[in-house]
């Protein structure tokens, strides 16, 4: 989520993690839900928001 928060592009967090693009997709998608999130916009906000994670 850290990654996604300094504007990385799925295939990029994909490249640092060296996992596909689509297990970053569902790693996203499965954080959205987690915390009620509709977007990975909305997710990465509520992550600052709750201290989750620091960009």
């Amino acid at each position: 989520m850290t990654l996604a928060a300094n504007g990385k592009s799925t295939w990029e967090i994909g490249e640092k993690l060296h996992i596909t693009s689509r297990t970053v997709k569902e790693h996203i998608k499965h954080l959205c839900r987690k915390l009620g999130a509709a977007t990975r916009t909305q997710a990465v906000m509520i992550a600052v928001r709750d201290k989750i994670i620091q960009p």
